[in-house]
């Protein structure tokens, strides 16, 4: 791929997509040693500060319809890096920001819901334009996002856990403010049409045009040619009349088409889940992780404050989650694809709720009596459970995608992701309550092997309604017709 001013664009702002993982290892130890708050307030702010994540499929219908300034991709990713950078100034130079829980849980959520609009932005900006590239290079724009945002968590993951021991937290969101600021620099500088896509004017019913297509009346300035604009008393008071209805009619015209849009996609969407193979395959999909209750912030407080493990052991965990994930895709593909999606997901399922009982070894040190350092089997069997937990959303939107209709495949996978952060927000949720009933505690860790037990078994239940799951022979006469 030759570097231009469009590979910059998106290779920064894909890198920076994965690096946002180093402020926010930053805000776990902030809360925790800065503002003091327990276990379950932290799991519920992590929670909470992804809500906005849900909306994503709204911001990509309002981004691909409403043009701002003629261009409908990069005003978008503007407005969100800019939401960002106001964001984490705001926590580390406003004085209440930094030091109330909710006020910066309400920063938090503005940052995520920048986060949001850029991330389907960005996404739209590469799908649109990738179908523009040669046969020859088809896919490569979207492999180098995928390698600019793996790159982006792998380096944040490293710099995070090494920089949270050597510097305040509130640098890092400093630092991460001042990137921010270089993407949206960047964007300013940048004419969207140079990259081939369509302007406002040049869409059916959104410009200046869109009357004349449909043979309306064409404005004054047109039928004098190039003479001289003589003055207002020029003009008779039907002529004006004449321009005034030209412009309520083109406004109308725009207003009807966005209307039209938005429509057209809402109902696509709504017809794909109609077919009972994709509702019932998403609501297992969604079970799937709404009733494992999660247990990230008990077992954070866990690893940093009872074993005093090391930020940027933590940190290295991640990056071996990353690369196991990376692993994992290409394993996939070479070797798995052509296993029925029942078969791979029980399968994941099961090897899921093996690794999360695996903790259990950790909490009651079984691994120190086996000559295994905390901080090796955590780089091991922490790691694999984030990998096996994310990698199952492959092989289930490869077969969604197989079973969608023409024309909705961006809404229905926009929806899926966020029927998934909805679930993991519920998963969350759920966590904090097992904790609180079963009395785990940063002072009391006793009964958290108990906590972990039961999220591992019901990590299993969702295989009751395994059957929800097409088969390969459904998804290939579904495919057929």
């Amino acid at each position: 791929m030759e570097l231009s001013v469009f590979t910059v664009l998106v290779g920064v702002g894909y890198w920076i997509q994965g690096f946002r993982c180093f402020p926010w290892l930053a805000v776990n130890f902030y809360l925790m040693n800065t503002l003091k708050v327990d276990s379950s307030t932290l799991q519920i702010l992590q929670t909470s500060a992804t809500l906005p994540m849900v909306a994503k499929p709204i911001y990509g219908i309002i981004s691909d319809a409403v043009y701002i300034g003629g261009a409908h991709r990069l005003p978008y990713i503007i407005i969100g890096g800019l939401l960002q950078a106001i964001s984490w100034g705001a926590i580390v130079f406003i004085p209440a920001a930094g030091s109330s829980v909710y006020i910066m849980t309400a920063f938090l959520l503005v940052s995520n819901l920048g986060a949001s609009i850029v991330e389907v932005a960005s996404d739209a900006l590469v799908a649109e334009t990738g179908k523009k590239a040669k046969a020859s290079s088809s896919g490569e724009l979207q492999s180098f996002a995928w390698i600019a945002i793996a790159a982006g968590g792998v380096m944040g993951n490293l710099l995070g856990g090494i920089a949270i021991s050597q510097v305040d937290a509130k640098i890092m969101f400093v630092i991460f403010g001042f990137l921010l600021s270089i993407q949206v620099m960047i964007c300013l500088t940048v004419d969207e049409k140079a990259f081939g896509l369509p302007s406002s004017q040049e869409v059916p019913g959104l410009g200046v045009n869109s009357t004349k297509e449909k043979g309306e009346i064409p404005s004054v300035t047109e039928r004098l040619g190039e003479s001289p604009m003589p003055n207002k008393s020029f003009f008779s008071e039907s002529k004006r009349d004449e321009l005034g209805i030209q412009a309520i009619k083109s406004k109308r015209a725009a207003e009807c088409t966005f209307m039209k849009n938005v429509q057209k996609q809402v109902s696509g969407l709504l017809g794909a889940l109609k077919n009972q193979q994709i509702a019932y395959s998403l609501a297992w999909f969604a079970i799937s992780y709404a009733m494992i209750p999660i247990l990230t912030g008990t077992m954070f407080f866990f690893q940093t404050q009872h074993l005093k493990l090391d930020p940027a052991i933590l940190g290295l965990a991640k990056v071996v989650g990353q690369f196991g994930l990376l692993l994992g895709s290409i394993i996939y593909n070479r070797f798995l694809k052509d296993i029925s999606l029942r078969k791979l997901l029980v399968s994941m399922q099961i090897l899921l709720s093996f690794c999360m009982l695996s903790d259990i070894f950790l909490v009651n040190q079984l691994n120190i009596r086996l000559g295994i350092p905390n901080s090796v089997y955590i780089l091991g069997a922490s790691a694999l459970v984030e990998v096996v937990s994310l990698f199952k959303i492959l092989p289930f939107t490869v077969s969604l995608a197989q079973l969608c209709p023409p024309g909705c495949e961006g809404s229905l996978m926009a929806f899926v992701m966020s029927v998934q952060s909805l679930s993991s927000i519920i998963s969350g949720y759920l966590g904090v309550a097992l904790v609180s009933f079963l009395g785990v505690s940063s002072e009391n860790y006793s009964r958290l092997p108990l906590a972990i037990f039961i999220q591992s078994m019901a990590t299993l239940v969702p295989l009751i309604w395994i059957s929800f799951l097409p088969d390969r022979e459904s998804t290939k006469h579904q495919k057929d017709e």
